[in-house]
């Protein structure tokens, strides 16, 4: 067996490389990254590897590859990556399902009031008098759960967090 270079340099060859070379490098990423505790590199390797198979016109399989990039970001928190999976997927013509149940319970006790809060109508200058916050971190939070949930407005919070599904109260 020769010299096979670290996992994160075959996806590096793959970024420069086309055709069927490309194909096998990020393959050989994805499995070598694979078999680490290196989560970030394997999203990132998978998330890649689903780009490329999409501007090949690959769909079906860029979709694979998308979900599990979109899963681990999710899982590990990396929430930039996480959203750009997520609209790479989109681009393929998936329907992302928002993951409002799971992710719910990912809010932080001060995300999920603030979200209600927001939700119920108030503006962040008075979520941030009621919770003796500033109007900056108000809009830190919300930024978070918008991420999180998946959504991009106030407006999204209502479906996503109906009445009836909070932990606590306020």
């Amino acid at each position: 067996m020769g010299f096979r270079p670290a996992p994160e340099r075959t996806t590096c060859r793959a970024l420069v490389t086309e055709g069927s070379v490309a194909e096998d490098n990020y393959g050989e990423s994805v499995d070598r990254l694979g078999r680490t505790r290196v989560r970030g590199e394997l999203a990132r390797a998978h998330l890649l590897y689903g780009e490329w198979l999409r501007r090949q016109g690959r769909r079906l399989n860029a979709r694979e590859q998308l979900r599990v990039a979109h899963e681990l970001f999710v899982a590990i928190g990396m929430e930039a990556f996480a959203q750009r999976a997520r609209n790479e997927l989109l681009a393929t013509g998936e329907r992302v399902r928002r993951r409002s149940n799971e992710v719910r319970d990912q809010l932080t006790p001060q995300e999920e009031q603030i979200a209600r809060l927001a939700r119920d109508g108030l503006s962040n200058p008075e979520i941030a008098a009621r919770l003796f916050l500033s109007a900056r971190t108000v809009e830190w939070h919300l930024r978070k759960v918008f991420t999180k949930l998946g959504i991009s407005s106030r407006r999204q919070l209502r479906e996503t967090l109906p009445d009836g599904a909070s932990r606590a109260n306020v």
